[in-house]
């Protein structure tokens, strides 16, 4: 299919409103086009299977087939390549839940449902519209990354590395989950982590990674105290920076500035880890659309800090990481297995945790 044709989406939901609502949305964009609409899971695989459209919109809970089995259906037994899927999820804590069942189970991304935003939101039709041509795109073209190449081992870690900052975004949460289990209890150093996430899906995430991993995994609050061998999950809707309280570290967790297009922000983060620790610091470069980060990785850059890029060949979406390659400030283009290697010299007499080859480096009770 030429790249200049219209993203055909089919929109999968029980609710006759919001089938109609989120139609309008995508069709206000010349470049989509709604091809179909379905009002349960059932129906909504066997019309993607005859439709072949690039991207699936789709409800979690429905009747007849709910979305999660939907998505396996979809993913399992639509003809090579199938569509990308973007999960509409409500914004609750069950919705969080499922929300990242979904993406482990090969969603590309999440949009969660607002309903008092229905119908006058420019908010979330930019959101719905952004992600559509993100995940299309992707599925359409995947780009090679311009600089390092994706084999390419990044430089070593130096000693007294203080702080992992990691960015992630669109396809993100598995990633995270791929690198983050197979890290030591023992890593002498933080890891503070932005998602582009809504608040409840962050705290979800954060939840259900301190269940697998190795590591202490929370929710960040401001005036936190980083220490090793801990995750922290900046929460969205607000902003993380790292700040120093002399010897210490600790988070600091605020609004500001309102005017940024993503909370939390990359940019933010590694422009503080880079402020804050120079070449203590060190950030990786998850999937995800856009540029958010690549302005903080300049600064974590100069600073003296190592910045990793996910490869493109690995991203759901290489917006994110192509940003910092394309700036020069990428240190390498990595898997996500290498990028896991990297973070855990810093523990050399351990390497990964003990789950590393099955990715389940859970605590032991």
């Amino acid at each position: 299919m030429p790249e200049d044709a219209p993203i055909r989406v089919l929109v999968v939901d029980d609710s006759a409103l919001m089938r109609k609502m989120i139609s309008q949305m995508i069709t206000s964009d010349p470049g989509l086009r709604v091809v179909d609409t379905a009002r349960n899971g059932a129906d909504g695989v066997e019309k993607a299977k005859l439709l072949r459209p690039d991207v699936v919109t789709l409800d979690i809970e429905m009747p007849v087939m709910d979305g999660l089995t939907a998505l396996r259906k979809i993913r399992a037994e639509c003809p090579a390549p199938p569509p990308a899927v973007l999960m509409c999820s409500s914004l609750t804590s069950q919705g969080s839940h499922e929300a990242l069942t979904a993406m482990r189970l090969g969603a590309a991304d999440v949009i969660a449902k607002e309903p008092d935003a229905i119908g006058g939101s420019a908010g979330m039709r930019n959101e719905l519209v952004g992600k559509i041509r993100a995940i299309a795109g992707t599925a359409r073209r995947r780009p090679a990354a311009k600089a390092t190449p994706a084999g390419k081992a990044p430089p070593p870690l130096p000693p007294g590395t203080r702080l992992i900052a990691v960015g992630s975004s669109t396809g993100g949460p598995p990633v995270l989950e791929h690198i983050l289990t197979r890290l030591p209890a023992d890593l002498p150093a933080p890891v503070v982590v932005a998602q582009h996430m809504p608040p409840l899906f962050t705290r979800s995430l954060a939840q259900r990674l301190d269940s697998l991993c190795a590591m202490t995994v929370v929710h960040g609050e401001d005036r936190q105290p980083l220490h090793p061998g801990t995750v922290y999950i900046l929460p969205g809707g607000q902003h993380g920076r790292v700040v120093r309280a002399g010897a210490a570290l600790r988070l600091e967790v605020n609004g500001e500035p309102a005017a940024a297009l993503y909370k939390p922000s990359v940019n933010e983060l590694f422009r503080s880890a880079g402020e804050s620790l120079g070449n203590r610091a060190a950030g990786v470069m998850l999937t995800g659309m856009g540029d958010d980060g690549a302005a903080g990785a300049e600064t974590l850059h100069a600073a003296g800090g190592l910045i990793v890029a996910q490869s493109a060949e690995t991203c759901v979406v290489y917006g994110m990481p192509r940003a910092v390659v394309e700036r020069g400030v990428a240190a390498a283009s990595c898997a996500p297995e290498a990028i896991t290697l990297w973070i855990c010299s810093l523990a050399p007499d351990r390497g990964a945790a003990p789950g590393a080859e099955s990715g389940t480096g859970r605590k032991v009770a």
